[in-house]
């Protein structure tokens, strides 16, 4: 009887770990259009993009049922270019996000290749990540609303949802022997969502960003901008900052929806702090010192016509207080955007933006118009219109 008993208790274990609930999902997005830009390098330029409203990727997701309200999750995403096949993100193959890890009641923790809580919790209040995608982001993406750079090593915390009330942070391990903080990275954030209101705020601390968040995970790309070992972009709203030793961003958002239309704000002050530090690459010979002092405000409008068209516009005031004694820059920026949708899957969209540069740019130059994502202007005006359509699967 005692061994009817224990062989009993055996199988009924052992089917239950046999039929555990489990799933994997293939998924992506392919995002395809027509780009015109008014002043590129002071010529006229029409072309092929991808990846403009969401970066064409596609991807793998699952989760595991392991009991008592416990499973495991994992997502390994890739981004790429329709037009070359090329590999985004630096041609890393799972660039966009990858991870793995636990959720539960309490929330989910995972750790790999991931977003800043910057991202998470205020990003989605900006346009650019609404309706208009990278071309209306915030002149070069300076508190990177846009997810231009993703955290490795990182270990992420996400809260259930407490009555509308959710939170979570990131923390990056640095992994240099004798020095803990060099290469870190942190970043704290809430949401709250209550009807037709919702707020956000986020907090984002980025160690030597040239090697950190700009670079691959502690490496630094080849020569961009004319600024040797330099990743950051090639925008010069901010090319010149790669030297410094800290990248700051304090961000907050708004929504709040009557009827049909809603109306968004987004503030954040992104610093560049501690320019000219030699662990954060090389530093070339005229850097910077200081610390240079990014305000972005934004405020956004989305109109629903009909569940199928979607008309928004945006305005965007970006002003850097600039370094080493430089004049301050300012950026005026707006935009207007149409989205239909032909299925719920498929969709077109157009994006138009213009964009006002003042004042003196972060390499001391006389700024000029640099449209995020798109070749600079020669001068302080510059405009894109883009024709597109995005297919999800």
């Amino acid at each position: 009887m005692k061994k009817c008993a224990f062989a009993g208790l055996l199988l009924s274990v052992t089917s239950g770990i046999a039929f555990a609930q489990s799933s994997v999902t293939l998924y992506g997005i392919l995002d395809e259009g027509f780009n015109f830009n008014n002043n590129s390098s002071g010529k006229h330029q029409y072309y092929l993009a991808a990846g403009v409203l969401q970066g064409s990727r596609f991807g793998l997701r699952g989760t595991e049922d392991l009991g008592g309200g416990l499973s495991a999750i994992f997502v390994a995403e890739n981004g790429f270019d329709p037009n070359s096949g090329k590999l985004g993100q630096g041609g890393l193959m799972f660039g966009r996000q990858a991870y793995v890890g636990l959720s539960s009641r309490y929330g989910t923790v995972t750790a790999g290749r991931q977003y800043d809580s910057v991202v998470d919790y205020v990003g989605p209040f900006g346009a650019a990540e609404q309706w208009g995608g990278s071309i209306i982001a915030h002149p070069g993406d300076t508190d990177n609303f846009n997810n231009t750079n993703r955290t490795n090593n990182a270990i992420k915390y996400t809260s259930v949802d407490f009555g509308g009330l959710t939170f979570g942070g990131v923390y990056a391990l640095g992994g240099i022997a004798g020095n803990l903080t060099r290469n870190q990275i942190w970043s704290l954030g809430a949401r709250y969502s209550n009807g037709p209101l919702q707020l956000g705020v986020g907090y984002l601390n980025v160690r030597n960003p040239n090697t950190s968040f700009y670079g691959a995970g502690g490496t630094v790309a080849a020569t961009v901008g004319g600024v040797p070992g330099s990743n950051f972009g090639a925008s010069p709203v901010n090319s010149a900052y790669a030297s410094a030793h800290t990248q700051q961003v304090i961000a907050a958002g708004a929504a709040y929806s009557f009827g049909a239309a809603t109306i968004g704000a987004t503030y954040s002050n992104a610093k560049y702090m501690s320019l000219g530090d030699k662990t954060s690459g090389p530093v070339p010979a005229n850097s910077l010192g200081g610390t240079a002092t990014f305000n972005n405000a934004e405020l956004n409008l989305k109109y629903q016509i009909t569940p199928a068209l979607l008309i928004a516009a945006s305005y965007v005031y970006s002003r850097n207080s600039g370094a080493a004694g430089f004049e301050e820059a300012t950026y005026n920026q707006g935009a207007i955007g149409i989205d239909y949708f032909l299925s719920k899957r498929t969709d077109l969209y157009a994006v138009g933006v213009f964009q006002k540069a003042g004042g003196t740019d972060s390499s001391g130059r006389p700024a000029v118009a640099s449209i995020n994502s798109v070749t600079p202007s020669v001068s302080d005006r510059q405009a894109v219109i883009r024709v597109a359509i995005r297919h999800k699967f």
